[in-house]
């Protein structure tokens, strides 16, 4: 994993610009045609694996792609909106519907033959373990 310095003016500047995607997105766009992100957790394990897990509630195992290229590993699909009631009976509307897309740059370390993914309880969860050369080794001392 790579080590980067922490920027506070970089950090602002991005929540920023966040902020702002997501106003002029609540702007233009109406309550029903509006994207979604998931939220995502990423870690490593102590057996140097990543896991990424995705809350993914009401969407369907066969509406979820997984695609691993050049070192970039993409989650996308959709939610599909399923109103129980017409549109017009709605008096608000803050679950948000359609298709999303992350991709997270992987490092060279990890094997993407061995990726794994399971899906439970609207939990995706992705393990990329990294190649057996790319794990630490011990090193013994010799007398």
């Amino acid at each position: 994993m790579t080590l980067v310095r922490w920027d506070p003016a970089r950090e602002l500047a991005s929540m920023e610009v966040d902020r702002l995607h997501r106003m002029f997105n609540e702007f233009y766009g109406g309550p029903f045609s509006r994207t979604w992100v998931p939220a995502v957790d990423v870690f490593e394990t102590d057996t140097h694996e990543f896991v990424i897990k995705a809350e993914l509630p009401e969407v369907k195992r066969e509406d979820i792609n997984i695609t691993f290229d050049n070192g970039v590993l993409t989650l996308s699909g959709e939610r599909k909106a399923e109103f129980e009631t017409s549109r017009d009976n709605y008096h608000r509307v803050e679950r948000h519907h359609g298709s999303f897309s992350r991709s997270f740059t992987l490092p060279t370390s990890v094997d993407p033959a061995r990726i794994e993914a399971s899906y439970k309880d609207g939990v995706l969860t992705v393990r990329v373990p990294k190649r057996e050369e790319a794990k630490p080794k011990q090193i013994e001392i010799k007398e």
